[in-house]
């Protein structure tokens, strides 16, 4: 049975923007359950060499780089812009 928000013409877009929000949410959870494992492993493990700061700055790093890439989308790097690349790139191969 189809939704009639299937019909949307903005649709496609929405539904790939969700996608890629759930991703996210998937990453940020990831993290939280990893690091505080790890953070809980550095407390009991060497109690007195703290390490643990050091794989969350890395990964918050790359989790960081993920939310802004999902608040620019549509900005400098988004639709428009692959769309004129794009037509850059076959303009200069229809011209060889």
């Amino acid at each position: 049975m189809d939704h009639p928000l299937n019909d949307h013409p903005l649709y496609p877009e929405a539904r790939r923007h969700v996608k890629e929000l759930r991703g996210f949410y998937g990453h940020a959870l990831s993290y939280v359950v990893v690091i505080g494992g790890l953070a809980f492993l550095n407390t009991f493990a060497t109690p007195g060499r703290w390490w643990v700061q050091w794989a969350a700055f890395g990964w918050g790093l790359g989790l960081a780089a993920h939310g802004l890439s999902m608040l620019t989308r549509g900005s400098a790097f988004g639709r428009a812009w692959e769309e004129r690349k794009i037509r850059e790139y076959l303009e200069r191969a229809g011209s060889r």
